[in-house]
């Protein structure tokens, strides 16, 4: 079997959040995977225990460069 070639970065609990810092990665030559178990999408979420949660994959090979563009991404909130 292959091996993963994405890890997890984080886990954001809001999907807005997520967008901005998939973009910001993404500007910074980063790919971005996002995952999320949902009941649907709609123009207000719904956050039922671990659905509403965002989990933000970036390659393997670049996790360490994504951890430092993290860091920076949420000391500027």
């Amino acid at each position: 079997m292959d091996e993963l070639k994405y890890e997890l970065l984080t886990e954001i609990s809001n999907r807005l959040e997520a967008d901005l810092l998939e973009s910001y990665l993404e500007a910074n030559g980063i790919d971005v995977e996002l995952f999320q178990e949902s009941v649907g999408h709609s123009a207000f979420p719904v956050t039922i225990d671990m659905l509403g949660h965002v989990q933000v994959f970036v390659p393997k090979k670049k996790l360490k460069q994504a951890q430092k563009l993290l860091e920076k991404f949420t000391s500027q909130e």
